[in-house]
């Protein structure tokens, strides 16, 4: 199963994770590594490295990140770019966290990668979207 790496600024990742688990339940292979105000990026890099020895049973990681750019993802793009078989998203929702993880034994981690960009998008709308969606309009002709 794929090892998932949740990462970015201050307490997100052990925030998220938190959530997480209490939405989708305890998770295996799956760690949190916060980035604290005041530690550097080399620190980040080795914690960052260390979760992966501890999440990666050989099917490949994928890190969720805070935001595109920020120390986290750069610090986990150095360690993707590495090895093949990792991935890195930026832009983490709990939304996208919480399917994906639901979702995470059946996939590899370019199909987590890409549906985990689908579920994230889909997570972020308004109440004011979700009122004036509209219904599919239905054919005007019978068919039969």
């Amino acid at each position: 199963m794929l090892g998932v790496i949740i990462t970015g600024h201050g307490a997100f990742a052990s925030g998220l994770l938190q959530a997480l688990e209490q939405v989708a339940g305890r998770q295996t292979l799956c760690m949190a590594v916060d980035f604290p105000e005041g530690h550097s990026t080399e620190a980040l890099g080795q914690r960052l490295a260390a979760a992966c020895a501890h999440c990666d049973d050989g099917d490949g990681v994928v890190f969720l990140s805070d935001m595109l750019g920020g120390s986290p993802f750069r610090e986990a793009a150095n360690i993707a770019l590495a090895h093949p078989g990792y991935e890195v998203i930026a832009g983490t929702n709990l939304q996208m966290a919480v399917e994906m993880m639901l979702d995470r034994p059946q996939l590899d981690t370019e199909a987590f990668r890409d549906q985990a960009l689908e579920c994230g998008q889909r997570g972020i709308t308004s109440l004011w979207h979700q009122q004036h969606r509209s219904a599919p309009a239905l054919p005007t002709e019978s068919g039969i």
